[in-house]
């Protein structure tokens, strides 16, 4: 059986329902349906988009009738977060809504999808109980999939914590959503449920040393920034920075903490997560980003994958 695996979707039900028919699903009995091939979903289903529930529908739909998989995207697990009261704070949830600034901001970014269920409440909750049947990995045969970072020694340490399915627990999100007190960068190479969630749902961000920071597209003043993972010949911070050359350059040319260097296996790994633009392409022989900013005006993209352990550029599609 052959793969699709389809990047962020961000509320554009019209480019998934376009790409599906483009890659030859017909919508047939309920769901989105391909004679041999099955779709494989990278997360960030809602938000941003002007059709939240029915995106959230049509994937849904297709992993209940077995011709699509899933897993959890780092919106989902804020979606669930908003929705969680805090056990330590009354009158709070685990995604804060009430602190002047920071609540603002959650509410921003999260507002087209409160807009189609903050007021319906039943169907809100049962969005949110299917966000946590996402697992946060697919490990699959011939290749794995994961939101934003393959990090195998937070995999391995985190797998035993989880529900059946790879999935997070209710009680579980505490531990995932609120992040600990300062640590030292050796502090940050010790697992624990919230960086091994981050990780792997938002990517690894490292503290750059002392006295090098940079301005984000906001204009506030940054002192850690993501590193390219699946780059395993992005050993400092100038080759790892996740930032235009022109930024990265000013970085040292220095090495990059231990923990935050990746070395994939054999098979390939498929992720999203970060709004890529231009022509989509592998970022390496075994791995492929599938978040070219569908929720930004992008394409939304496919790599169609058929069992080969190299990946190719020209095995992408994409629906604008």
């Amino acid at each position: 059986m052959g793969h699709d695996i389809i990047g962020d979707i961000h509320g554009q039900a019209d480019k998934l329902d376009g790409l599906l028919r483009k890659l030859g699903y017909q919508n047939t009995s309920g769901a989105w349906r391909h004679p041999d091939r099955r779709a494989v979903f990278v997360g960030d289903f809602v938000d941003r988009g002007l059709a939240q529930v029915r995106t959230v529908d049509t994937v849904r739909r297709m992993v209940d009738a077995g011709t699509g998989l899933a897993v959890m995207g780092n919106h989902e697990l804020n979606a669930i977060a908003w929705h969680t009261p805090h056990p330590g704070q009354s009158g709070e949830y685990l995604r804060q809504r009430f602190s002047p600034e920071r609540g603002k901001m959650n509410r921003a970014q999260h507002a087209a999808f409160l807009a189609e269920v903050e007021d319906q409440p039943g169907l809100h909750g049962e969005i949110i109980d299917w966000f946590l049947t996402l697992p946060l990995w697919l490990d699959l045969q011939e290749f794995q999939v994961v939101h934003a970072c393959w990090h195998e020694p937070f995999i391995k340490w985190l797998a035993p914590l989880l529900k059946e399915g790879r999935c997070l627990s209710r009680e579980l999100m505490v531990q995932a959503t609120q992040e600990p007190g300062d640590l030292t960068e050796r502090d940050n190479a010790v697992p624990s449920v919230f960086k091994a969630v981050e990780a792997l749902t938002k990517g690894i961000e490292i503290p750059l040393p002392e006295g090098h920071f940079f301005m984000d597209k906001d204009g506030h003043k940054r002192q850690r920034v993501r590193v390219k993972w699946w780059d395993e010949q992005a050993t400092t911070y100038r080759a790892a920075a996740m930032l235009s050359p022109a930024e990265s350059s000013a970085f040292p040319d220095t090495p990059i903490p231990e923990h935050a260097r990746i070395s994939l296996k054999e098979k390939p790994v498929f992720f999203a997560h970060y709004w890529l633009t231009g022509m989509p392409t592998i970022q390496t022989r075994r791995s492929a980003c599938l978040d070219y900013s569908a929720g930004k005006g992008g394409p939304l993209v496919a790599y169609c994958f058929d069992g080969e352990s190299e990946l190719s550029s020209e095995k992408f599609a994409f629906f604008d």
